[in-house]
């Protein structure tokens, strides 16, 4: 494999570094919403907050691009790849990083938003100055995980036409006829990609776990 395959490769792993920093800060953006919307106390808001989730829990990533990319054209609305994959990958991470944090602003003890209640705080200042620090500690491991499952599902965006860095691969293989050599190349990527993350994940789990006892 020379350099201009290799060059290639590496355009793709942008667009797959791309991709998910893209997916992951819609993610974050929607998501709080979503996990807010989920503990406001409103019946009717939160079982419409649970279904979504349910939703894009419960069905295939790889259906999720095709609904976006193919099922919209089929009413006028075309998008382009990158758009339709970038906002495929932004509903699907809202749905679990909601989730994730959902789990996380319940899990604060009810001691201390009951004690910002006695000192009148309103919502809002409740939910940034005491819940929301303590949430973010608590669910940071969880939330740099799905970054990490996040990143390598930006391999099914390929189906669609999007070329990331499993694409690109393929079209490298296809030139030079050495699968073997070429996705060992594209998995060291990944790796190099997905380890340091994985292992920052479980050294904040085991920080925090510590800090519990």
């Amino acid at each position: 494999m020379g350099s201009g395959e290799l060059f290639f490769l590496l355009k793709g792993l942008q667009w797959t570094i791309a991709l998910s920093v893209v997916g992951f800060i819609g993610g974050i953006v929607v998501g709080l919403g979503v996990a807010l919307a989920r503990t406001c106390g409103v019946r009717a808001v939160e079982r419409a907050m649970a279904g979504y989730i349910a939703l894009f829990q419960g069905t295939p990533l790889l259906m999720q691009l095709f609904v976006v990319y193919y099922a919209l054209a089929l009413y006028g609305m075309k998008l382009d790849a990158w758009v339709a994959v970038a906002f495929a990958f932004t509903l699907h991470a809202s749905a679990y990083l909601g989730e994730i944090w959902r789990g996380a602003i319940e899990a604060v003890p009810k001691g201390q938003v009951e004690a910002a209640r006695a000192l009148s705080l309103s919502y809002f200042w409740r939910m940034k100055d005491v819940v929301l620090p303590q949430a973010l500690r608590i669910s940071l491991p969880a939330t740099i995980g799905f970054l990490v499952q996040l990143i390598k599902g930006t391999s099914l965006a390929s189906f669609v036409g999007f070329t990331e860095l499993a694409r690109a691969g393929t079209m490298v293989s296809n030139q030079i006829f050495k699968p073997l050599l070429v996705f060992g190349v594209v998995g060291v990527m990944y790796f190099v990609i997905c380890w340091p993350l994985s292992l920052y994940g479980t050294h904040l789990e085991r920080r925090f776990a510590a800090a519990t006892r």
